[in-house]
């Protein structure tokens, strides 16, 4: 059950999130259908297709970016994501490292 506002990963660093080539694919023929994706996932990404016995990736947008925990945890391998030096060429593109010094000052100052 996804229990997140529709709105809360609508961006990343100020940049919609659509725009960002950014979430898991799962290998089918490899997925065993544990569930560990489903159930450790922090962001619900995952849903459970109780006729394939399988993991799906229900909602790709909510998987925060350079993320790659559920890769890790998956024991089949099922699981990968693209390169990240698509998110390192993003940052550049994109002049994500100004967001993120702002939303650094931003903290420190409600330190």
């Amino acid at each position: 059950m996804n229990t997140a506002s529709p709105d809360k990963f609508a961006k990343w660093k100020d940049v919609p999130r659509e725009r960002i080539d950014w979430h898991p694919t799962i290998d089918e023929d490899k997925c065993r259908g544990c569930g560990m994706c489903v159930t450790t996932c922090g962001r619900e990404v995952f849903d459970f297709d109780a006729a394939k016995k399988k993991a799906v990736v229900a909602r790709p947008l909510q998987c925060l970016v350079g993320c790659t925990s559920c890769e890790s945890w998956c024991v089949f391998n099922a699981i990968s994501f693209p390169d990240k030096q698509r998110v390192r060429d993003l940052i550049k593109k994109e002049g994500i490292l100004t967001t993120a010094k702002r939303e650094l000052e931003q903290k420190l100052q409600q330190n």
